[in-house]
């Protein structure tokens, strides 16, 4: 607010002191001068009631909301279904922007790495691997897309213009299961309770912790997600999401999906296999989740869950 300075100084005359004559209007002139003063003031606030109305929201409008991550114990609500290939076995998920997912599939003889439309599930681009390999855990960092392979420390690099293959690589985990990166370093799982950190130029490990809840070892790591500065892993056999810091291995929490699963087989899709795949659209704060074999992928939002018991959460999590 602009002030008069400190130099100024209002003469003390007798014109001064005097109050000047107010000038007399007659009412209905000063009826006219209060309306016209009233006029602005009601368009300003009707244009900041409009502005409220219409003021973007990010998106759903309860993002900062749904990805409160205070909690410990979420439940999940579904946003949106995406068709996804009922014959994919999915084992590593990622998304790339423009609604663009990557998608590493297994089983012998028809695991791949494929390039796949978020809004029709079409594949798009698809490259087959050697019928000896089983793929596993799907991550990108760069252009190169990093996949490992079930029961072996073979793994292979992709180029993400076309997914042709780049060069195989070596890791030192014992197995191959999950990957995900932060954008400098890869992170592994191999199916065991056991979180590693890898540095990628090399593949050898950096550092690696052993995850546990209240002393017992989360068993079955499988596909990795790096979500708001935290490790998010499948948890083989379960619907279970585990959070994990990737800075000293402890568990933060857990995400409940079990709902997913049993909505499938109850609308008679009975070929389903296990809850797996986490894929995370950083820009516009979406998480998505499938299944292997399964024919939808979700959109979720995460929610505080009703309060359960230690015991509760180790007989659905721990494998």
């Amino acid at each position: 607010m602009a002030t008069r300075s400190s130099s100024y100084k209002k003469r003390q005359t007798k014109r001064s002191i005097m109050p000047p004559p107010s000038p007399q209007f007659p009412a209905s002139r000063r009826f006219v001068t209060r309306r016209r003063m009233m006029i602005p003031l009601l368009a300003l606030f009707f244009s900041a009631a409009i502005f409220l109305f219409f003021m973007p929201s990010n998106g759903s409008g309860r993002l900062s909301d749904s990805f409160d991550l205070s909690h410990s114990i979420h439940d999940i609500e579904v946003v949106a279904e995406f068709p996804h290939d009922p014959k994919a076995f999915t084992q590593g998920l990622l998304y790339a922007g423009d609604d663009t997912l990557f998608e590493s599939t297994g089983l012998y003889g028809q695991s791949s790495v494929r390039k796949v439309s978020l809004r029709t599930g079409k594949v798009e681009i698809i490259e087959k691997m050697e019928n000896k390999y089983f793929g596993e855990g799907l991550t990108l960092l760069g252009e190169s897309l990093f996949q490992v392979a079930w029961l072996t420390t073979t793994g292979f690099t992709y180029d993400i213009r076309n997914l042709t293959k780049v060069k195989p690589f070596k890791h030192h985990m014992k197995d191959g299961w999950g990957l995900a990166t932060d954008g400098k370093v890869l992170f592994g799982s191999d199916g065991t309770s056991t979180l590693y950190r890898m540095d990628p130029l090399t593949m050898k490990v950096t550092d690696k912790h052993v995850i546990k809840y209240n002393g017992l070892e989360v068993r079955y790591l499988n596909e990795l997600e790096y979500i708001n500065n935290e490790v998010w892993a499948n948890v083989w056999q379960s619907d279970c999401i585990a959070r994990i810091s990737p800075k000293d291995g402890s568990l933060l929490g857990w995400i409940l999906l079990p709902k997913l699963r049993q909505g499938l087989l109850q609308s008679g899709h009975g070929g389903i296999d296990v809850l797996n795949g986490i894929a995370w659209d950083s820009d516009k704060k979406r998480l998505f989740v499938t299944g292997k074999l399964w024919p939808k992928l979700y959109q979720i939002n995460l929610k505080p869950a009703a309060a359960k018991s230690e015991r509760q959460i180790a007989r659905q999590c721990l494998i």
